[in-house]
């Protein structure tokens, strides 16, 4: 990847959450005006929320990437699917969109993701990402229903 198109690349940290896929929808729409490329990227440390086998069963990082590309399809449609390379990382969210922001134009983030504290303001990705990304980041509120 040459210097130009590392400083146009866009990460979107996408856990499955309505907020999520708002960043993402917000990071196609700014490579579109940029000349980006969109990186989404999710990040696992147990099966747990959007992707989780049964309890009993195996963790199958196949079927992961499968419903992580049809999730991906549902939020952005076919065609702006097609433009974006979805990452699946094993490791700590924030350590993991820290990580994969690394020369990236900008990171974008939802407000609130799958997290504990569904009534805080801002969620603690969002806020560590904030804190700690060498590029600029972007923090998406989930519209209202």
């Amino acid at each position: 990847m040459d210097a130009n198109s590392s400083a146009r690349r866009v990460v979107a940290g996408v856990d499955g959450s309505a907020s999520s896929f708002e960043a993402l929808r917000w990071a196609v729409r700014y490579a579109a005006l940029t000349g980006g490329t969109v990186e989404a990227v999710t990040a696992w440390e147990q099966p747990s929320g959007w992707f989780a086998p049964p309890m009993e069963a195996a963790f199958d990082l196949e079927s992961a990437r499968e419903v992580q590309a049809r999730e991906l399809r549902e939020a952005l449609g076919d065609e702006d699917a097609a433009g974006v390379r979805a990452v699946l990382v094993h490791g700590n969210p924030g350590d993991v969109l820290l990580q994969s922001a690394e020369g990236a134009a900008v990171l974008v983030v939802g407000s609130r993701g799958h997290g504990g504290f569904a009534r805080a303001m801002l969620g603690s990705v969002s806020q560590r990402v904030a804190l700690h990304a060498d590029c600029p980041v972007v923090i998406v509120r989930a519209g209202k229903p």
